[in-house]
C-alpha cells in the first residue's frame, strides 16, 4: 500500500463490507438503516474514505457490531489471507493503471473471493519464483503485456516525434547526422556531450552510454558505430521532449530502481525510433516491398538500408507500423544471440502481438528449434557478414504457419556474440492477401517445432535434445487410454 493511511482505510472497507454481505444486505439497505448515503458507504467500502467517529458508531450499531472491532486492523480468519498482500508491495510492483485497473477496483475483486484470488496471487508468485523470475524481468514483462495491449503503437509519441522534426526544421533520412542531433542536444536542452574512453574503468568497457544528471553530462563509448551514436542521440532527445524525469541513467542499463524507469526507457527509445524511422516513409516503402512477387533477401536489406545501419532498430520499427498501419495483426519479433565459442541460443526480446504466438522465450533450458530461420543464420555467419534470408515456418503441432523474415549478424559491441532479428507473420486470408511473393519459389516451407524437448518431428536432422516432454505427454495420454478401456469393461462385465 502506499501509506499506512491506505492501508487502515482499504482495511476498514473490507471489514464494512464483510459484515454487510453477512447479513445479505445490500448497499441500499444499509443506507436506509444507517442513514448514510449509498455513494458515501459504497466509497468507504472502497477504501476512498474514512469515516468520521459519530459515523462509525452509527455503522457499528447497525451492524451489530462493536466500534474496536470494526476499527480494529487485525483482519478475521476469511480475510487474513488478504493481510499479506496489502501490506506487501504488489500495489506499488504492478502498475495496474497501465492496464485501466484502479487498485480499488483490484482490491474489491480480491475482497469478494479472498482465498480464492489470494491463493491465485500466491501461485503466480511462487511459480515466477520457481522460475527464476526477479524484479527486473517480472518488470519487462509487464512492460512486454503494455505494449502488446497497445499492439506497440503509440499515437502520442509518433505525434510528438513528427512535431519536433518540424519545429527544427530537420531533414530526416538515413544521413541524419549524429552531429545534427548533438547540436540540439547543447544548444536547446544545455547538454555537455563528450565521448570516453571506457575501457581504463575495466569493467565499464561494454557501456554504450552514461548520463550524469548533476551536470547534464552525456559520456559516449568512443567504441560506438554511427547508427548506435545516433540512436542513443535521438533517446535523450526523446527524454527531454517527453518530459520523462524518473529514467535510468546508464545504457545499457545495470539494474532499475521503478518500473517507472523501465517504461520511461520505453518511450524514449519508441521516440528515438519514431524520430530516426519516419512512419510515413516506411509505410510507403514496406507497403511496395511486401507487393513484389518475389522474395529476394537483398530487396528486404535493401529497404533497411534506406532507413538505418542497424537491422534491429528497423526490425522493431516495423512492429509499431504493421499492425497500425497495414492491418497486420499477428506477428512477433524477437531477437535471439549466440555467445562465442558456446551452441546455446538464446532469446534476448520478445514482443508477440494479438496473441502468444510461438516461438517465445522459456525459462527451462531446453534448445530451441534449429531450423528456425533465425537460429540457422546465427550458425552460417560469417566474420563481419551480415545474413538476411526467410521461410515459412508450419509448426504442424499447432497447425499453424508464419513467414519469418531474419537478419543475423555480428554484435558489433560485444565480446563476438551473434545476434539475429527476425519478424514472423501469421497466414491467414487477411494476410497473404497483403504479401505478394508468399508463393514465391524462393521461400521454403519448413517444419518447425519450439523447442527439441517438446517437438514432434520425426528423425530431425538437427535435433539437440530428445522429446521428453513430448513423450511425457504421449505416456500421460496411453494412460489414460488404458484407464479409459478399463473403465469401460468393467461396465460390460457388469
Amino acid at each position: 500500500m502506499h501509506s499506512e493511511s491506505d492501508f487502515i482505510k482499504t482495511v476498514f472497507g473490507l471489514k464494512l463490507k464483510q459484515l454487510r454481505q453477512k447479513k445479505n444486505w445490500s448497499l441500499q439497505d444499509l443506507a436506509v438503516k444507517t442513514g448514510l448515503s449509498k455513494s458515501y458507504l459504497n466509497e468507504i467500502e472502497n477504501g476512498k474514505k474514512y469515516p468520521k467517529h459519530d459515523k462509525i458508531i452509527q455503522l457499528s450499531e447497525s451492524l451489530g457490531s462493536t466500534f474496536d472491532e470494526l476499527v480494529s486492523t487485525k483482519l478475521d480468519k476469511s480475510l487474513a489471507p488478504f493481510n499479506e498482500i496489502l501490506q506487501s508491495d504488489f500495489f506499488k510492483e504492478v502498475p495496474l493503471d497501465l492496464f485501466g485497473i484502479s487498485k480499488n477496483n483490484l482490491i474489491s475483486i480480491i475482497s469478494d473471493a479472498p482465498k480464492k484470488v489470494t491463493a491465485f496471487i500466491n501461485a503466480l508468485i511462487e511459480i515466477s519464483q520457481n522460475y527464476n523470475l526477479g524484479k527486473e524481468r517480472f518488470y519487462f514483462a509487464v512492460l512486454r503485456s503494455f505494449q502488446e495491449l497497445y499492439d506497440n503503437y503509440f499515437p502520442e509519441i509518433e505525434e510528438k516525434a513528427m512535431e519536433f522534426i518540424r519545429e527544427n526544421g530537420l531533414d530526416i533520412s538515413k544521413d541524419l547526422r549524429s552531429s545534427v542531433l548533438e547540436s540540439i542536444l547543447t544548444e536547446k536542452f544545455n547538454y555537455s556531450i563528450r565521448s570516453e574512453d571506457f575501457e581504463q574503468f575495466g569493467t565499464l568497457d561494454n557501456l554504450r552510454s552514461l548520463f550524469i544528471p548533476e551536470q547534464k553530462l552525456l559520456l559516449l563509448n568512443r567504441k560506438l558505430e554511427k547508427d548506435q551514436r545516433t540512436f542513443i542521440l535521438a533517446k535523450e532527445i526523446g527524454f527531454n521532449v517527453l518530459e520523462l524525469k524518473i529514467r535510468p541513467n546508464t545504457y545499457s542499463w545495470l539494474d532499475f530502481g521503478s518500473f517507472e524507469e523501465i517504461l520511461n526507457n520505453f518511450y524514449a527509445s519508441y521516440f528515438a525510433g519514431a524520430l530516426l524511422i519516419p512512419k510515413q516513409q516506411t509505410i510507403g516503402k514496406t507497403t511496395e516491398f511486401l507487393l513484389q512477387h518475389t522474395w529476394e533477401p537483398k530487396s528486404f536489406e535493401e529497404l533497411i538500408a534506406s532507413f538505418t545501419d542497424s537491422p534491429e532498430t528497423f526490425y522493431y520499427r516495423l512492429t509499431n507500423l504493421l499492425s497500425s498501419e497495414l492491418g497486420i495483426k499477428d506477428l512477433f519479433y524477437l531477437c535471439l544471440v549466440k555467445k562465442k565459442n558456446s551452441d546455446k541460443i538464446q532469446i534476448l526480446k520478445e514482443l508477440h502481438l494479438n496473441h502468444q504466438q510461438a516461438p517465445h522465450a522459456n525459462a527451462t533450458n531446453e534448445h530451441y528449434c534449429r531450423r528456425w530461420i533465425a537460429v540457422k543464420n546465427l550458425h552460417y555467419l560469417k566474420e563481419n557478414e551480415t545474413l538476411t534470408d526467410a521461410q515459412i515456418s508450419h509448426y504442424k503441432d499447432q497447425g499453424v504457419s508464419y513467414l519469418v523474415i531474419s537478419t543475423s549478424q555480428k554484435n558489433p559491441f560485444s565480446d563476438g556474440s551473434n545476434r539475429s532479428y527476425c519478424l514472423g507473420i501469421l497466414l491467414n486470408t487477411q494476410t497473404i492477401k497483403k504479401i505478394g511473393f508468399i508463393k514465391s519459389p524462393t521461400l521454403k516451407t519448413i517444419n518447425v517445432g519450439v523447442t527439441c524437448e517438446s517437438c514432434s518431428i520425426p528423425d530431425c536432422e538437427v535435433r539437440q535434445a530428445p522429446p521428453v516432454r513430448l513423450e511425457k505427454e504421449h505416456f500421460n495420454l496411453s494412460m489414460k487410454n488404458a484407464i479409459e478401456k478399463i473403465r469401460k469393461k468393467l461396465i460390460v462385465d457388469r
